[in-house]
């Protein structure tokens, strides 16, 4: 993965042949051109998980055109951090009752959250 700087507050990533741009808000001096990195961040966390709940439900042929899942946070504003992270699965009145809790098991499997329960360490160097 390469990032670069094309201009104003704008990271954009270059991965595997595809970009993946960033942007701060305009109150934070950006455009708002994009998704800042965090949204990004905790976008990767709710899509992981929906990919669990999508692989879970097409393995049984359930249909998942009603289900959806959101995302909310809840933020430590003097420690500058996320306090808790609640996703949902909202899961339409037709879905197999048998299989309500396989489903949400499916979903905590994410790859995402797993690395978050046990991260990894980060280092940062630089290089000329």
């Amino acid at each position: 993965m390469i990032v670069r700087f094309p201009g104003g507050k704008r990271v954009v990533a270059e991965h595997e042949g595809r970009t993946i741009e960033t942007d701060q808000s305009r109150a934070a001096g950006g455009e708002g051109s994009a998704p800042t990195p965090f949204d990004l961040f905790l976008a990767s966390l709710a899509t992981c998980t929906g990919y669990y709940v999508l692989a879970f439900c097409q393995k049984r042929e359930i249909p998942t055109d009603e289900i959806t899942l959101s995302l909310d946070v809840t933020r430590n504003e003097e420690a500058r951090r996320l306090d808790r992270i609640d996703i949902r699965v909202h899961l339409p009145s037709g879905f197999p009752e048998k299989y309500v809790d396989a489903c949400i098991n499916a979903a905590s499997q994410c790859a995402v959250k797993k690395h978050l329960a046990d991260p990894p360490d980060v280092v940062v160097s630089a290089g000329r």
